[in-house]
């Protein structure tokens, strides 16, 4: 069996060795108890690894899977360990043929070792479904292993394990048109009793936290999200993730919290990444850190967060996750702040795909829309059917129909800028329609600009002020104490001739937003005085 190791070393590169870094404890990335018939001397390790496979800390923990089937070549779970580290379901931007490989030499070494258990050998194929080379699809691949994640959780009752790692699976295979998160559901059905037997497993809390981040359970997560952190300190994603629930309801301060903290572990790790998985972490802890700070009105936090990302060296590596936050965090800025010159010159990173590209391309249609070039509106527009195309062509229908919300965004402000309000409206209620037929994706905080926010922009532009209060109520049910959507709550409130409505709304924005940087808020405050003096 030691012949295994050379050929997992490639899979696995073997930098254990080299590593000077300080060994983390159970106290800096949680606690974990994965019963396997390897070498009792592993036992420790192997808990280890898989606490930093719970908390996505792929790289590290699939050193960590290394060390144990170098001291131990028989352990086939140790190389379950290394393939499972590939399979990223979340965020499907895994490395399939590197996960294949180790989950051959799982296999191998299940047959080869009469101590690996029945148990072991569901793990080693319930994971053989996803890197199963037929014609099935990801998404069906995915299903047949939550299928069997199911299957061992029931034959195994007493393997927490197996329940936490089905929890995920339900999670990974929740269809994002599903608006009753049935599995996000039962998902929380599986973790709750287990969070609190468990209250220092890294799994749970991020498991939770996932299946939580929607607008429906979002307020179930908060717990979890504020247990995760302490739970792995020295993990930047368990630093990140309570961010998801924090943007879900609109805590804005804990969100920065959270987001500050994991991109400064995030950096400190990247010195030791050979694949670019520390600086996606950094990029896309930034793209939630910006789009707290523009909520918040913290412009000067906002542009020093882009500032940053422009001045950080180019690495290799990159996937969906940092792709996007590249294209995100310049487009935000810009477009909360109405900044239509900066938008209109925002640059296209070709290399990325095509969802990250077209947030530019969305940037940059608006803002043409609003300089009323018409001409350049149009290419964007035309040039987000294509990408639309792109990724319809590739099977990701999600994403192509992400995108054709952002054309029919900048068709929509196009048409308004032209003085066809009516087409405009119509054309902008069905890009809302359809984005809020979708759940987000977990690798944004939230769209560019909400569909229905500039709906309700529209509305009050057409002095439909009603309308517009009805719509920018939605926004705010959806994405709670969003700045703009307050903003313009308050004044559509005012304009229909409820002053109640609006000072509740102008009392919300200077709840959120700190200092004064934005005129809004001084307008909100000057509005509360005025009230209270009457």
């Amino acid at each position: 069996m030691r012949w295994l190791v050379l050929i997992v070393c490639l899979i696995a590169p073997c930098w254990a060795e080299q590593s000077h870094h300080h060994e983390l404890t159970d106290q800096e990335i949680g606690s974990v108890h994965f019963v396997t018939s390897c070498a009792k001397q592993n036992e420790a390790q192997f808990n280890h690894a898989v606490a930093l496979l719970h908390s996505f800390q792929y790289e590290q923990a699939r050193q960590a899977f290394s060390d144990v089937f170098r001291r131990d070549p028989d352990c086939a779970m140790a190389y379950w360990g290394v393939a499972m580290t590939h399979y990223h379901g979340l965020w499907g931007n895994g490395d399939a043929n590197a996960g294949r490989a180790a989950l051959q030499q799982a296999r191998s070494a299940a047959q080869a070792n009469s101590r690996t258990s029945p148990r072991e050998k569901r793990y080693i194929e319930g994971l053989g479904e996803i890197y199963a080379q037929d014609n099935r699809g990801g998404a069906a691949q995915a299903i047949a292993f939550e299928q069997k994640m199911a299957a061992l959780q029931a034959a195994y009752p007493d393997d927490t394990e197996a329940a936490i790692f089905h929890a995920l699976s339900l999670s990974i295979t929740a269809a994002k048109t599903d608006r009753t998160f049935a599995n996000q559901k039962k998902c929380g059905e599986i973790l709750e009793p287990v969070l609190h037997r468990l209250p220092n497993h890294p799994g749970v809390a991020h498991y939770l936290i996932h299946c939580y981040d929607n607008p429906v359970l979002a307020e179930s997560g908060l717990q979890a999200a504020r247990t995760y952190a302490r739970i792995a300190p020295a993990s930047a994603h368990a630093n990140h993730m309570p961010s998801h629930i924090f943007t879900r309801v609109g805590s804005w301060r804990e969100s920065i919290d959270s987001n500050r903290r994991s991109a400064e572990l995030a950096a400190a790790a990247e010195p030791e990444s050979h694949n670019g998985e520390a600086r996606d972490q950094r990029l896309h802890a930034m793209d939630y850190l910006e789009y707290a700070y523009l909520q918040s009105g913290q412009m000067k936090q906002a542009q020093a967060v882009l500032d940053q990302m422009n001045s950080l060296s180019p690495v290799s590596g990159l996937t969906l996750t940092g792709d996007y936050a590249l294209a995100a965090i310049p487009a935000r800025q810009a477009i909360e702040a109405g900044d239509w010159t900066k938008a209109s010159g925002l640059s296209v990173r070709r290399e990325g795909v095509p969802w990250a590209q077209a947030v530019s391309w969305l940037a940059i249609g608006i803002a043409n829309a609003h300089l009323k070039d018409s001409a350049r509106a149009t290419q964007s527009e035309h040039t987000l059917a294509s990408l639309r195309d792109a990724a319809a062509r590739s099977g990701d229908s999600y994403w192509s129909n992400q995108i054709e919300v952002q054309r029919r965004e900048v068709a929509a402000c196009n048409q308004q800028q032209q003085g066809k309000s009516t087409e405009a409206i119509l054309m902008m209620r069905s890009a809302a329609d359809l984005e809020e037929s979708m759940d987000k994706h977990a690798v944004t905080p939230g769209a560019i600009v909400p569909a229905r926010e500039m709906l309700a922009q529209m509305l009050a532009q057409a002095n439909r002020p009603k309308e517009a209060a009805v719509e920018y109520q939605a926004v705010l049910k959806l994405a709670p104490n969003r700045f703009n959507a307050l903003y313009g709550a308050a004044q559509a409130a005012a304009a229909a001739s409820n002053p109640v409505a609006a000072q509740e709304y102008f009392r919300k924005l200077t709840e959120i937003a700190v200092g004064d940087e934005r005129p809004e808020v001084l307008e909100a405050r000057k509005a509360l005085a005025t009230t209270a003096m009457k």
